[in-house]
């Protein structure tokens, strides 16, 4: 088994929440498990959370590969996604993407040398009052992310080992 013990149990009280001919259901709640555990779902990942919600590989790699903010390829330690919608556009999110670029050292969906860091485009986060909006590893919003601020949460990150 490719997953721990903790990360199956996670998974079957996903299971619970649907009826057991609709064990598909729980397909994104068990990558996301699967991923919180391995940075990333890697084909043997995916072929797994298949035979364990026996699925077919291809429905499991069709969410896989649907939605963004499951990585279907290793990504930095940590994943940054930068809003560049309209709104947060207009509120300077393309400046702060450009000043993340530059600082990093890489371009949109490359992580840095070190691993620490991948930078990618993201769509709309539905915080359009709080532009530009970013998000640390598809879970913590950061707001009002002008390169200021970007620089200070890159320098928290660093310095704190993650601690957000």
């Amino acid at each position: 088994m490719l997953l721990s013990e903790q990360a199956y149990r996670k998974i079957d009280k996903e299971l619970t929440k649907f009826p057991a001919n609709r064990r598909r259901s729980a397909t994104l709640a068990a990558l996301t498990i699967a991923q919180d555990e391995k940075g990333w779902v890697s084909t043997e990942v995916i072929e797994e959370v298949a035979n364990y919600l026996r699925l077919a590989p291809i429905a499991v790699q069709e969410v896989a590969s649907f939605y963004n903010m499951l990585n279907t390829k290793p990504v930095g330690r940590y994943k940054i996604t930068v809003c560049s919608n309209l709104p947060c556009a207009l509120q300077g999110s393309v400046v702060t993407i450009d000043h993340l670029k530059r600082k990093l050292g890489v371009d949109l969906s490359e992580t840095t040398e070190d691993g620490m860091f991948t930078l990618q485009e993201g769509e709309c986060m539905g915080a359009c009052g709080d532009a530009p909006v970013m998000l640390v590893n598809d879970k913590h919003m950061c707001v009002r992310m002008v390169p200021e601020e970007a620089d200070v949460l890159l320098d928290a990150l660093k310095k704190d080992g993650g601690a957000l």
